[in-house]
């Protein structure tokens, strides 16, 4: 494991059940909707998980697509995922907290067949780092700073 990268950010609870980041100068916010009593300033943090998974496929996409010299006209990714959201508010389930499945699909604007459309996408998302990490175990640990 040599030749690792540490990505990091931090984020503050702002007003209500908004939480606000400051990433690489960028000012990023994730909340709740009005009618889960947050403020609606920002997207929910499983929409941010379920769009950074999207946009980590198209900048991957984009990737091997100059790296494999395919005209890459435009990519459409959409991530969706079932989730119950009995646990995150305490109460009793019998499912996991997290998504049960994260389904993915992709229009793709290049002169390619459906078949090597569906060969790219399955190799763009083998590379992508957020797939990766969905598809299997990763170490998690956590502490007071």
């Amino acid at each position: 494991m040599s030749n690792l990268k540490t990505v990091s950010v931090n984020a503050s609870m702002a007003e209500g059940f908004a939480i606000s980041g400051e990433i690489d100068g960028h000012t990023v916010m994730i909340d709740q909707p009005v009618a889960a009593k947050g403020t609606g300033t920002g997207p929910t943090p499983l929409q941010m998980l379920l769009f950074a998974i999207a946009g980590c496929i198209g900048t991957i996409g984009r990737i091997a697509a100059f790296q494999q010299k395919i005209d890459l006209r435009g990519m459409q990714v959409k991530v969706e995922g079932d989730y119950n959201p009995a646990g995150l508010l305490g109460k009793a389930s019998e499912d996991r907290v997290g998504f049960t499945e994260i389904r993915i699909s992709a229009v793709i604007d290049a002169d390619l067949t459906d078949e090597q459309k569906l060969q790219f996408l399955g190799e763009v998302c083998q590379r992508c780092p957020l797939h990766d990490n969905l598809s299997h175990t990763s170490a998690v640990v956590h502490s007071l700073g």
